[in-house]
């Protein structure tokens, strides 16, 4: 019985301590050292372009926006007048659906402006 208890015990040690190894306190590089998530960041280019989906006459727009920063939406018709417009702030995921099955025989433009840039996509409604 103590033989049993000795190698569970000696079995808990090594995989507490391979663990805890594994792991490492984030700032295991000293001062100079860069933590993991940072180092992460630098290895992976995240493009955060929305996404638009086009279904009929709507329009459907997803960003994640990681810097919660303002994002501004527009909607512009051939003439590039304002036909809509919005401000959002402090949102991580912004959802919109815009149906233009009711709207004038016209081309319009959907407009999103965040922080990392500018980005449109046009329909024709017939």
């Amino acid at each position: 019985m103590k033989s049993v208890l000795n190698y569970v015990t000696v079995a808990a040690f090594l995989v507490i301590s391979t663990i805890g190894y594994a792991n490492g306190p984030a700032n295991a590089l000293g001062k100079k050292g860069i933590s993991k998530s940072e180092v992460e960041k630098s290895l992976i280019d995240i493009t955060l372009d929305p996404v638009f989906i086009k279904k009929g006459d709507k329009i459907l727009l997803n960003l994640l926006n990681l810097t919660q920063g303002k994002v501004v939406v527009k909607v512009y018709d051939s003439e590039d007048r304002l036909v809509y417009s919005e401000s959002i702030d402090g949102e991580i995921v912004i959802e919109k659906s815009f149906n233009f099955e009711k709207a004038f025989e016209d081309k319009y433009t959907l407009v999103v402006v965040d922080k990392l840039g500018t980005y449109r996509e046009t329909i024709d409604v017939r």
